[in-house]
């Protein structure tokens, strides 16, 4: 571009170099229906790196990154650099869509039984979406300069892949050779309007943690429960005390959600049994409430076993433990007005923070970086006006739901574009 050319907007690089989305359309289905669990994403790893080398040998591609994971860099003169990061793993769903691509795949889980497989939380999506950024960024190259990075992380739902890649020495110079991003840029698909973005200056999805718990009781005859100490009836008192914590601890104007999502104890109805287990999910918006609720499941669980005259502790484990995603005002500031110019009213505020968790962030902020996070719209537009109209919203398919089916058009170009004006907004030559 010569000193005296007037430099193109955003929406006219984007509008000139996308590439042909019917080429994506048949990518993504094919992923869609090939669907791979939490650190099992060889063939969808090896499906982006076949893509990316058939685009250009300009990328620089690094491999098997915490498992599966991968890069591909892009340099192009001398700039800032960003990274921007897709999720590639499925989940243990059986898909009832319907759809002529849908998934039939199943694979062994990590409990080494066989599962159902589905992309039900859209992390196909997300990797098309990329590599429609990727291509069109490719195209458009003579328009910025820097330096980008784009990220395929494996098992983002099992809660350990960001981290694992970082463990791995993703950022470590000498093993990976990828350059430390001053930005960190991602998105997700949500059951939301198709076509609409949507993001927010602070918290945007919500912490988790998952904890294991263990109750140590006596077993026997149950005909003789005053000789036994049964883990059963302590396990359920647990159960309904926990919602105590958000309805009576917790600040009404903070947000929590405690959720046990399975209880284990005892084979037969005539025997009670020694031990029972049960799983604990805690959603929070922010670190002071996550540490609250955090002590005060701990004491509740405690005081439940003293109380049932336990001879044994109970046995608590920490099973992971994601951030909450917080976009900080700056960047919000600075990315809002890209967006809205670009999508115009089919950008929004989100209203509300989301109580889904990412680990997302830890790439970011493992190595001291900004980040920002957005969601795009899946739903059918005339589906989901039709259900606005009859106020059936509530019915419409969500994330990790055997029926969750966003629309292919304009999904796609939305997702591409936003990635790709996200760049433009770090990376755009202005002369």
């Amino acid at each position: 571009m010569s000193s005296t050319e007037q430099p193109p907007s955003s929406r006219e690089i984007i509008k000139t170099f996308r590439p042909d989305l019917q080429v994506y359309e048949s990518l993504y289905k094919t992923i869609h229906l090939n669907p791979e669990l939490s650190h099992q994403e060889s063939q969808t790893a090896a499906l982006i790196v076949d893509h990316l080398k058939h685009l250009s040998d300009e990328f620089e591609i690094r491999t098997n990154i915490g498992g599966h994971g991968l890069i591909a860099i892009l340099k192009n003169e001398p700039g800032k650099t960003i990274l921007l990061r897709a999720d590639m793993d499925a989940l243990p769903v059986a898909e009832r869509t319907n759809l002529e691509y849908a998934s039939h795949k199943r694979q062994l889980g990590a409990d080494g039984k066989e599962t159902p497989v589905m992309h039900a939380c859209g992390h196909d999506f997300h990797v098309v979406c990329l590599l429609i950024a990727a291509e069109t960024l490719l195209r458009a190259r003579r328009y910025w300069s820097g330096t980008i990075v784009f990220l395929f992380q494996p098992a983002e739902e099992a809660g350990d892949g960001a981290l694992g890649m970082v463990k791995d020495g993703l950022f470590d110079g000498n093993r990976h050779d990828c350059p430390v991003p001053d930005m960190v840029l991602g998105q997700h698909v949500a059951p939301i309007r198709a076509g609409i973005v949507a993001s927010k200056a602070g918290p945007i999805m919500s912490s988790s943690d998952s904890l294991g718990v263990t109750i140590f009781g006596r077993g026997g005859h149950g005909s003789m429960p005053h000789r036994c100490i049964d883990p059963v009836v302590i396990a359920s008192h647990i159960v309904v005390r926990l919602q105590t914590i958000v309805s009576r601890v917790v600040p009404p104007d903070e947000v929590a959600v405690i959720t046990v999502g399975s209880i284990h104890a005892g084979e037969a109805e005539n025997v009670i049994c020694d031990r029972a287990f049960f799983t604990i999910n805690i959603r929070t918006l922010s670190e002071e409430v996550r540490l609250l609720v955090l002590d005060h499941v701990r004491r509740t669980i405690e005081a439940e076993c003293s109380a049932g005259f336990c001879e044994k502790p109970p046995q608590i484990e920490h099973h992971m433990s994601l951030p909450v995603t917080a976009n900080a005002a700056p960047v919000d500031d600075r990315l809002r007005r890209v967006f809205q110019d670009y999508f115009a009213q089919e950008f929004i505020v989100a209203p509300k923070s989301s109580l889904a968790s990412e680990d997302f962030s830890l790439l970011a902020s493992s190595i001291g970086k900004p980040y920002y996070f957005w969601l795009f719209g899946g739903i059918d537009q005339q589906k989901w006006d039709s259900l606005a109209a009859v106020n059936k919203l509530d019915t419409v398919p969500i994330n990790h739901s055997p029926n969750f089916a966003p629309a292919i058009h304009p999904t796609l170009q939305t997702g591409g574009d936003a990635m790709t004006i996200a760049s433009l907004a770090f990376l755009q030559r202005l002369t």
